[in-house]
Formats: structure tokens, sequence, C-alpha cells
């Protein structure tokens, strides 16, 4: 992992650590990972048993789907694998839901605790094959220091 990558791990841990309520914390930690390696927008969502549900995100408008069952989209099928699912070209997988029309790559992280995955990094790009071997080593870093987050 690179310093800067490193550095950034490192803020995380202070945002979600610091007095600020979840919702500032977890707005802080979407900025922090766009400005991070310049995604176009980056959401963390809540993981129900039957919904998953955004807390944050960055830009001024809300997710298309602020809401969604949890056996839908790209963020379900890594919910569903506890896995990440990295689609380079979205127009090719029929899992995805459309939240902003210009999107053309997506990785969703998902965050868990004991096995069981409480939250998710959903990472978009209007970029094809915009999500390189680095990004997935640092959103899989993310993930790991932002458990906290969803306690």
């Amino acid at each position: 992992m690179t310093d800067g990558a490193a550095a950034v791990l490192r803020r995380l841990r202070e945002l979600v650590d610091s007095s600020a309520t979840r919702a500032e914390k977890a707005g802080a930690v979407a900025q922090a990972i766009k400005a991070a390696r310049a995604y176009r927008w980056v959401g963390l969502y809540d993981v129900g048993p039957d919904e998953i549900v955004a807390i944050a995100w960055t830009g001024s408008d809300p997710p298309a789907y602020p809401r969604f069952p949890v056996t839908r989209g790209l963020s379900g099928a890594a919910v569903a694998a506890g896995e990440p699912v990295i689609v380079q070209d979205v127009t090719t997988d029929s899992r995805y839901l459309t939240a902003f029309s210009s999107t053309r790559a997506e990785a969703i992280f998902p965050v868990a605790i004991d096995g069981r995955t409480i939250g998710t990094i959903d990472v978009e790009s209007d970029r094809v094959n915009a999500f390189a071997p680095e990004d997935e080593e640092f959103l899989r870093s993310c993930a790991l220091a932002l458990t906290r987050l969803w306690i």
C-alpha cells in the first residue's frame, strides 16, 4: 500500500473516531474516499435483513435508489457473496440498478463483522474499466478500516 493510501486510511479512522454525528462521519468518509482516488461518486449504505439503505453520499443529489431490497442490484450481489463486486462496464450486467445515466463502472465493497455484511461502500465512475487492482486493494482496506462506523 502506498503512503498516500495509508494516510487516507488513517484519516478515515480519525473521522470514525471523531465526536461528530454518525451522518456527519459517514458524509466525511464518503468525501475522503472520493477525493483519494478521484472517483466520480461514493456512497455508504447500511445493510439490514431486508433492505440496503443509503446513509451518506457525495454530491448534492441523493442516489436514485436510496433504499432497495437486499436481493437487488450489484449491492445485493456483493452482500449475498460477502465479497466485492466490481463491474467494469455496467451496461453488460443486468444486476445494475441505474443510479446515474453516466455511470459506466461500479464497485461494491461489503463491510462485515464476524462474517455478516452490515454495510457497503459503493464507488462509481463515468469510465469503463475504471477500477485497477490498486483500487480493489484500497477499497478493501477502507472497508476494514470503517467497521466501527457500523457498530
